[in-house]
């Protein structure tokens, strides 16, 4: 059996591949080829945290995965990660254990910043330039990243909004390290009015981005609502937008972006698309430039599968070529 530590993970991360990973991934699951049974959740709301539990399998994939991801947002005061987590991945050949990754939550930040790239890409105008990111913890980093790795033919710029300025400003000064230079606001109205790209990375619940904000043409990627209650849009601008779309629609529609929208009548599930329908070219895209698209992606199973699985296949090409065991 495998056993993976963080450091260990994170040494073998490949963005290139997992884009293709989960974009493949999310292709699957629109085209029926995923058994992606219903998300187990658990609230601690004195704790202001939450758990996930996904699991799932592609059909044909050698391993099926379960993931169990937490996020306790008052973390950060104490000194500890808002996410943590585990993979387990086990064979679809035998149910044996076949590797346990410890990456304290890494993957699913990884995936889902893999995923908001994904979609970002797919629904914003050929030329959006301005990128406002909205929020202040680790999946905003995140999807700054991964967008810059997805769109990197693409002269994005970046604009940070946290309800913490302190941690905006720690976020923008880590990725300038890395190369990535993100310029901060503590207006954001103003942020909103101007970008091209809205990125929203909270877990708030209650709308923080009015409709009258939004202008023709602005591509929204909803990270945040990911729960029960969580809400970063408003209901209005949800129901104005010339194309709205999924990662997994029976999800959003109950417990995502979309769902408080739905429930009010405002919108219908016929109105609604999928994000591996959009990649397959079986739905088109943005179709007007001047429309309002929406992603509301609540995090789908099939992407973390397709994250383990190009954990594993790069640490058997390391061996492969290396012949040295990272871990056993």
């Amino acid at each position: 059996m495998i056993l993976l530590s963080r450091p260990e993970i994170e040494a073998l991360v490949d963005l290139d591949a997992g884009l293709l990973a989960v974009e493949q991934a999310y292709i699957a699951a629109s085209q029926g080829r995923a058994t992606i049974p219903p998300v187990g959740y658990i609230a601690f709301p004195e704790a202001e945290g939450d758990c996930h539990i996904k699991y799932g399998h592609i059909a044909g994939d050698p391993i099926f995965v379960v993931k169990i991801a937490s996020g306790f947002y008052r973390n950060p005061s104490i000194g500890l990660s808002t996410s943590n987590g585990v993979m387990l991945a086990l064979s679809a050949t035998t149910g044996q254990l076949e590797a346990i990754l410890l990456d304290e939550g890494f993957l699913t930040d990884l995936r889902t910043g893999l995923g908001g790239a994904i979609a970002t890409r797919a629904l914003c105008r050929p030329d959006a330039r301005r990128v406002a990111m909205i929020g202040s913890g680790i999946q905003a980093g995140m999807q700054i990243r991964c967008l810059r790795r997805a769109m990197k033919d693409t002269p994005l710029t970046f604009t940070l909004w946290g309800r913490s300025q302190k941690r905006a400003a720690e976020i923008a000064d880590i990725l300038a390290r890395e190369g990535i230079p993100v310029e901060t606001t503590d207006d954001l109205e103003s942020l909103c009015r101007s970008a091209d790209i809205i990125i929203t990375t909270t877990p708030s619940r209650e709308p923080l981005i009015r409709g009258d904000w939004v202008g023709p043409g602005t591509h929204i990627t909803a990270i945040g609502a990911d729960a029960p209650g969580k809400q970063e849009l408003e209901p209005s601008l949800v129901a104005h937008a010339g194309r709205r779309i999924a990662d997994r629609l029976d999800q959003s529609l109950a417990h995502g972006e979309f769902s408080t929208a739905f429930a009010a009548g405002l919108i219908d599930r016929e109105s609604c698309g999928e994000l591996g329908d959009i990649l397959s070219g079986t739905m088109a895209g943005r179709e007007n430039p001047n429309d309002i698209t929406i992603a509301d992606l609540t995090g789908v199973a099939v992407q973390d599968i397709a994250i383990a699985r190009t954990i594993l296949d790069a640490r058997r090409d390391r061996l492969d070529k290396t012949g040295a065991y990272l871990s056993t």
